[in-house]
């Protein structure tokens, strides 16, 4: 948020006693400025007159999803996590094992709207035959948003989108056939994918 600094407040305060006492001088024709106005007066009037207040951007990172009913179908892999909830975050394809280096999201029976996390700029929408549609948000020098296995997507390369717009809806995707549908959400700060949950609702 930007603030006046006091040369240019004082500035505006002259300018507008100026204009105020002209304005009367003309409408009186003549009238003695000392039977126009009061110095203390037009201070007065001008003390009354509020500025708008601009917005602040909100930059806390919020979820992919608006819907509170969605729950984790499978969590990112945590080295620190327990041997079996390590296992439980392998992403297993073709006889090979994958660390999750995302989440996935899933509704019980139904899609579900896939939302912006924060301001920020569309850097790829693409079609992947393995991970599905996949669509990637720059929102600051250092924090980056992945969406993949999803559909009807709504947004294009080179768009900016605002927090809470949506992008898209779960689907499905051939690495993670078993999931169904899902959303598959990745985090990545600094050039290294954390593991969401533990940033919502933090400030950027």
């Amino acid at each position: 948020m930007k603030f006046l600094t006091k040369p240019v407040i004082y500035s505006l305060y002259g300018l507008s006693v100026a204009l105020i006492i002209l304005g009367l001088v003309i409408m009186g024709r003549g009238t003695k400025l000392s039977n126009v106005i009061e110095p203390n007066h037009a201070y007065d009037i001008l003390n009354k007159v509020t500025l708008p207040v601009v917005k602040e951007q909100d930059d806390k990172i919020g979820r992919p999803y608006t819907d509170m009913n969605v729950t984790i179908a499978q969590n990112y892999y945590d080295y620190r996590a327990s041997e079996e909830d390590q296992k439980k975050s392998l992403i297993y394809y073709q006889d090979t094992y994958i660390q999750s280096t995302g989440i996935s999201y899933q509704l019980e029976g139904t899609s579900f709207d896939a939302i912006a996390i924060l301001d920020g700029e569309v850097v790829e929408v693409k079609e992947d035959a393995l991970l599905g549609n996949t669509v990637t948000i720059k929102h600051s020098s250092s924090v980056t948003s992945v969406y993949q296995s999803i559909t009807d997507i709504t947004v294009q390369k080179g768009e900016t989108v605002q927090k809470g717009m949506k992008i898209g809806t779960s689907g499905k995707s051939n690495i993670n056939a078993d999931l169904g549908n899902h959303l598959y959400f990745e985090l990545i700060i600094d050039n290294i994918s954390v593991n969401p949950e533990e940033y919502y609702d933090k400030t950027l």
